[in-house]
């Protein structure tokens, strides 16, 4: 029995659905989707299966609206940014969205995230998404055996994450959605490429559906495995011929982890908007993590947020194992192109803490057409 099963979240998301009671007939082929997905090589995570997964660069948040929450709105997140949150929320996309971000990993690690995504309604309930991410390490002086300074050559690692999403209006209260993901990583003359599934709910509810719910399962895959000719290696025994033997590596799972999340808005008046906003995430190979996140909205214009993430051992240095302190901020300033109108600019920024390291910056472009 799988651990979404064994835990009791299959229960908890059972419940959930029966807390919604409107259109189940399509919650039910969704939740038979997440059922099979669920069912590839996912079991509990404990405390002697930390670090053993890869692909981690799986879990970065390269987007800069969402990450500055400390990913805590998966319950109402919408627009593109919910191919990572939750895929549910780019169904309530109204009509185009194009997004382009850049992410100064670890400041001063010369570490560099680079994405890219479109979001755009294909019918009256249905979003089609791509999104494209690329981790750039930099150049990196090739060492050997013999000569540990350097041979005098380099190589550029590169990690890139290619998304396909589609999410649908179940209802005006129900949003549902599923993404394929392509995974790649290159180190020179080595490589993995494997495939990964993400899905996601949300349910909106309340007099002024400012209570919202979600539901997301990610990074749920096949095993991955190195190959490439850097696994070969020339040898010879007793001074006989040269022969040139292939070695066989480790298959290593993926990060895999579900999310559960609620939010509740605040109307304070016609001007000014506040979320609040809790999520908890149970991870296969790493710690669970509690997140927080608190978003005020200035006339639609001006959107100001912050974030925690809270793992066991991260308020203190000693006993963390990550270099996120948990501490994240950021803004978006949003003009629209006409007065009134749907079509809008954005610049969105995000700053996560770290120790060491000069923290995580991200700024991001978004326009909706």
């Amino acid at each position: 029995m799988v651990w979404f099963f064994k835990t009791g979240r299959f229960k908890f998301f059972l419940i959930l659905l029966q807390i919604m009671n409107y259109k189940i007939i399509y919650i039910k082929q969704l939740i038979f989707i997440l059922i099979i997905i669920n069912t590839i090589n996912v079991f509990a995570g404990n405390k002697q299966r930390i670090g053993q997964a890869g692909a981690n660069e799986l879990l970065i948040n390269p987007w800069a609206k969402s990450s500055a929450l400390g990913d805590a709105n998966i319950a109402n997140i919408s627009g593109f940014e919910g191919v990572f949150i939750n895929v549910a929320g780019t169904a309530r996309l109204n009509s185009m969205q194009l997004v382009f971000s850049n992410t100064n990993w670890l400041k001063g690690s010369d570490i560099h995230i680079n994405s890219f995504g479109i979001s755009k309604k294909i019918s009256s309930k249905g979003v089609l998404s791509l999104s494209i991410s690329a981790l750039d390490w930099g150049e990196i002086t090739t060492t050997t055996v013999l000569q540990p300074n350097g041979d005098g050559s380099t190589f550029h690692p590169t990690y890139t994450n290619i998304g396909v999403s589609y999410a649908k209006e179940f209802s005006h209260k129900i949003y549902g959605g599923i993404t394929v993901k392509i995974v790649n990583e290159s180190i020179k003359n080595l490589r993995a490429t494997g495939v990964a599934f993400d899905a996601g709910l949300q349910y909106i509810t309340g007099d002024k559906e400012q209570i919202q719910f979600g539901v997301v399962i990610k990074n749920i895959g096949p095993t991955l495995k190195i190959n490439g000719d850097g696994m070969s290696v020339r040898a010879s025994s007793n001074n006989g011929p040269v022969n040139t033997m292939q070695n066989r590596s480790a298959e290593f799972e993926l990060p895999s982890l579900i999310k559960l999340g609620v939010s509740y808005n605040f109307e304070l008046n016609s001007i000014n908007n506040l979320t609040l906003m809790t999520a908890f995430t149970e991870n296969s190979f790493s710690k669970d993590q509690i997140h927080t996140g608190l978003k005020y909205t200035f006339k639609k214009i001006f959107i100001l947020r912050g974030g925690y993430i809270y793992e066991d051992g991260s308020n203190k240095l000693e006993n963390r194992t990550t270099a996120l302190t948990g501490f994240s901020a950021g803004f978006t300033f949003e003009i629209p192109f006409k007065k009134g109108g749907d079509k809008t600019f954005a610049i969105d920024y995000s700053y996560r803490d770290t120790n060491p390291f000069n923290g995580v910056h991200s700024v991001g472009i978004r326009i909706s057409l």
